[in-house]
C-alpha cells in the first residue's frame, strides 16, 4: 500500500484504500499543538517561531486565530470546550473562556516559575495533566533564552482547588502525554536533555492510580527513526505516535504495527473531522491529514 508500512496484520484494516495523505497547509516556519475544535468544525495549531496560532477548515481555508500567541504550544479542551494553551514565553497554561477572554491558570510551583508548558492533556475528572521541559527557554527560536528555575517535570494541576503537583519528576525532557481510553494508563515520551549527545528518549507508560498517583514508568516503546514527539490514542487503545519518518501505530503491547509514511517529520497530531477518524498530522512547516479506518478517543470538548 503506497504510503503505509504494515508491520502486523491488524493494520491493513486500519487503512482505507481510498484514503491518501493530504497537504492542507504549507508556509509555516515549525507547527506544533494541533487540536480539533468539533463546535467551530475546524482545526487550530500552532506556527510556534511565528508566535501565532492558526485556524484551518474545508469550508474556509487558512487563517491567524491569534497573534501573538505567547509562543502557544500544546492545546487540548477541558470539559467545557474551553481551550488550555501551552505558553513557552508566559511560562504558564492559559485557558481561552467561551467569550475569548485569556485566563492565566497556573505559572509556578512550590514558588518557582515553570519552564515552558510543552503539551497539555485533561482527564475526564476535569485535572490537567502538562509536560514542562525546559525546550521553550533553552534558545530564543521558540519562546526567548530564560533561566530555568526548577527541574523538568511533568505535572497535575486541578483548576477547580489550584492545587499543582509533580505527578513524575524523573525526567530530562517530558513532551508528549495521551491516556489510554479507560485512563488506567498515561503515556509520556522522554526526548531527554538535548545538549547532550545521546539524549534518552523513548514512550514511557505510568498506571494511574484512582487519586491520579502514577506508579510504574516503564519503557513502552522506542521510536525508530527519531524520537516521540507526540502521540495520541485511538479507541482500541492503539498509540499513534510522531516519528521522523511519518506517524507510528503501537499497539496497547508497544508493538509496531505500522506507518503513516510522511515525506516531513513530524511533531504531534490530533484526531478530528465530523467521526473523529481524520487523523490531522504536523508535519514540520506543513499540516497533512489523513482519513483512517480508526476512530480516537472522545476528548472533553471535542465534539461541542
Amino acid at each position: 500500500m503506497d504510503g503505509f508500512e504494515i508491520r502486523d496484520p491488524r493494520f491493513r484494516h486500519y487503512v482505507l484504500d481510498n484514503a491518501g495523505l493530504e497537504e492542507i497547509a504549507a508556509g509555516f516556519r515549525w507547527v506544533e499543538g494541533p487540536v480539533w475544535m468539533g463546535d467551530w468544525n475546524c482545526l487550530l495549531f500552532q506556527d510556534l517561531p511565528r508566535n501565532r496560532t492558526m485556524r484551518w477548515s474545508e469550508a474556509e481555508g487558512l487563517s491567524v486565530y491569534r497573534a501573538p500567541s505567547d509562543y502557544g504550544n500544546g492545546q487540548a479542551r477541558d470539559r467545557e470546550g474551553r481551550l488550555i494553551t501551552c505558553s513557552h514565553h508566559g511560562r504558564c497554561l492559559n485557558r481561552t473562556e467561551h467569550d475569548g477572554r485569556l485566563t492565566r491558570l497556573v505559572d509556578s510551583h512550590a514558588g518557582k516559575r515553570l519552564n515552558s508548558p510543552n503539551d497539555v492533556v485533561v482527564k475526564s475528572d476535569g485535572t490537567i495533566w502538562f509536560t514542562d521541559p525546559v525546550y521553550g527557554i533553552a534558545n530564543d527560536y521558540e519562546g526567548g533564552r530564560q533561566h530555568s528555575e526548577q527541574p523538568p517535570a511533568l505535572y497535575r494541576f486541578d483548576p477547580a482547588t489550584g492545587d499543582i503537583r509533580v505527578a513524575a519528576g524523573d525526567f530530562d525532557g517530558p513532551n508528549g502525554l495521551a491516556f489510554s481510553p479507560d485512563e488506567r494508563r498515561l503515556y509520556v515520551s522522554e526526548t531527554g536533555d538535548q545538549s547532550r549527545p545521546d539524549p534518552r528518549q523513548y514512550i514511557r507508560v505510568f498506571d494511574v492510580g484512582a487519586d491520579g498517583t502514577l506508579t510504574g514508568g516503564d519503557v513502552f516503546h522506542t521510536i525508530e527513526p527519531g524520537y516521540c514527539d507526540g502521540m495520541k490514542v485511538d479507541e482500541d487503545g492503539n498509540v499513534w505516535s510522531s516519528a521522523a519518518d511519518g506517524v507510528h501505530c503501537l499497539s496497547p503491547e508497544g508493538r509496531l504495527l505500522g506507518k503513516v509514511l510522511v515525506p516531513y517529520r513530524v511533531s504531534n497530531m490530533t484526531w478530528g473531522g465530523v467521526h473523529r477518524n481524520r487523523l490531522f498530522i504536523a508535519g514540520s512547516q506543513r499540516v497533512f491529514s489523513i482519513f483512517l479506518n480508526r476512530r480516537g478517543v472522545p476528548l472533553p470538548g471535542a465534539g461541542r
